[in-house]
């Protein structure tokens, strides 16, 4: 009993050779099954096989080896109660110190395409979880570790001082126990479908991070990340400098971060305000795109939260003087434009995406009060490119007419946008029209003055005609809808303002006489048949 015992049964093999080698330097007694003990005995560490430990062969392939009372009750045991320890004595079992072990892949397993069922079942562990929740139990005698991460924090205490701190083994028993309670989830909503047809929605995340305030200053909010997967996403970005993240900042760096990716292949900015995107634009060089969404909007961007697709430069770093930034995710930023941004502002809060990944499949999900809704993420852009209309958009004008439809995914329904193409190759949102009752209003009232408003800057800054070249400007923008038009007065709208090509889902039972209007007009129309509504 004087011999401190370890138990290491892991799947994932990362780092646990060292950590034998540690302990067994130590004078620690290591116990190992399988794949495991193979592993470490090839590579010169003394290790005992669970089976010679027990005196019971394992079997049933496998299924059986670590469900023994030797192994159970040396975890199990308190060690500052004498009835536990006569009863040890009495039944010559040893007590275990350390449990390292993780389980068998299941959700990588059941994400395979086509997996068998019986390839699922088999990847259940049974004996990994109940070790883990016996030695968080028993956290008081027993430390846990279901994470290679924390191999060196035990490592050195051990070293140390013989034991682990029992804020450690605190720790890392919560740890297991979170570890146990996603692997069964896991289990459950794939059999649950698998077995019964029923869906079942177990969410499981890390441990939650309070924010500054939630929506308004006098509600309170956490921001509990997701697990880390295969998509750069927030809850792994770092925060590398500025005041704490709140509610809206995450919400608005969101919807900036969805916008961006579907840019992802080229230097995007998406300036986003409130969710929506009032400043979207491409361009040859990321410091040209940046102040090309800027002046989507300047008096919007005020206050903004900002993506990029590149990382942060300091030629775009330095475009934000005098203009006022909440956040700013980019994925990465060069060690001269951080240090500008931490000088220019105490409070910019600067987020490091790590990478920048294109838009995955996955399920989205959003609270009510009473439940929780699940949806498939939006990253469908178009299922057809059809034009129905005697006239066709060039094909010079398809990638415009592409990034415009992109733009009009991202902002809030009912949503009317407009394109232009201000440089070669270069793109940029010039009018937005979001979040109205009706679309008409949002074309009319929003979209068209934003776009003429935008388009007379530029003609100012190029020392030309105003009214000729936002005339000129607007027949060659692009619109889109983010859904199908009711009515055809959208279509007269545009063609008064002067534009002359349009995308939109299509899809109306008023399909025919939106077309027909369009064909009078000479306005060239194309069905993307995908709707984008952001409710």
């Amino acid at each position: 009993m004087s011999v401190k015992t370890a138990l290491i049964s892991v799947s994932d093999k990362k780092g646990v050779l060292e950590f034998a080698q540690g302990l067994s330097k130590l004078g620690w007694r290591i116990l190992s099954t399988g794949g495991t003990l193979k592993h470490l005995k090839d590579n010169g560490v003394p290790a005992v096989q669970v089976s010679d430990h027990t005196g019971s062969p394992e079997i049933l392939d496998g299924r059986v080896k670590t469900l023994h009372p030797r192994i159970h009750g040396g975890i199990l045991a308190m060690r500052s109660n004498a009835a536990h320890v006569q009863q040890l004595g009495e039944q010559k079992i040893d007590t275990i110190d350390i449990v390292a072990v993780n389980l068998y892949p299941f959700r990588e397993t059941v994400a395979k395409p086509g997996v068998p069922l019986e390839d699922a079942i088999e990847n259940i562990d049974i004996g990994g979880p109940s070790m883990l929740r016996s030695s968080a139990k028993n956290h008081a005698d027993v430390t846990v570790i279901c994470d290679p991460a924390d191999y060196d924090t035990v490592l050195n205490e051990v070293t140390g001082s013989g034991v682990t701190s029992l804020e450690t083994r605190r720790r890392l028993a919560v740890k297991a126990f979170r570890y146990t309670a996603d692997y069964d989830s896991a289990i459950d909503g794939y059999l649950s479908k698998a077995l019964l047809q029923e869906p079942v929605l177990r969410l499981n995340f890390q441990p939650g991070r309070p924010l500054r305030y939630g929506e308004n200053d006098h509600q309170q909010a956490t921001f509990f990340p997701e697990f880390p997967g295969t998509e750069s996403n927030l809850g792994s970005a770092r925060q590398l400098h500025g005041k704490e993240l709140s509610y809206n900042n995450l919400v608005d760096a969101d919807a900036a971060l969805e916008a961006v990716r579907d840019l992802h292949e080229v230097p995007a900015v998406a300036i986003i305000k409130h969710m929506n995107p009032c400043g979207y634009a491409t361009g040859k060089t990321l410091a040209q795109a940046f102040e090309a969404a800027w002046q989507g909007d300047p008096v919007s961007a005020f206050g903004s939260v900002i993506a990029v697709s590149r990382k942060m430069d300091l030629a775009t770093a330095e475009l934000l003087k005098g203009r006022f930034v909440e956040l700013l995710i980019a994925p990465g930023f060069d060690a001269d434009a951080l240090d500008y941004l931490q000088k220019k502002s105490k409070d910019i809060r600067l987020l490091d995406l790590g990478q920048l990944t294109a838009p995955q499949p996955r399920k989205v999900y959003k609270h009510i009060l009473g439940g929780m809704l699940e949806q498939d993420r939006d990253v469908d852009l178009w299922r057809k490119w059809e034009s129905p209309t005697d006239a066709k958009i060039p094909d010079s004008l398809r990638p415009l007419a592409g990034f415009t439809w992109r733009a009009c995914k991202h902002v809030k329904s009912n949503a009317i946008v407009l394109g232009y193409e201000y440089e070669p190759g270069c793109y940029t949102l010039v009018g937005m029209g979001p979040g109205q009752p009706n679309r008409i209003d949002s074309n009319l009232k929003l979209c068209q003055p934003r776009a003429k408003e935008n388009l007379a800057r530029m003609a100012e800054q190029k020392g030309v005609d105003s009214e000729s070249f936002v005339r000129d400007a607007m027949g060659r923008c692009v619109m889109a809808s983010d859904a199908f038009f009711p009515f055809d007065d959208n279509v007269k709208a545009a063609y008064e303002g002067g534009i002359r090509y349009i995308v939109q889902p299509g899809g109306s039972l008023r399909d025919a006489e939106v077309i027909a209007t369009a064909n009078q007009l000479g306005i060239a129309m194309v069905f993307t048949g995908t709707r984008h509504f952001r409710h």
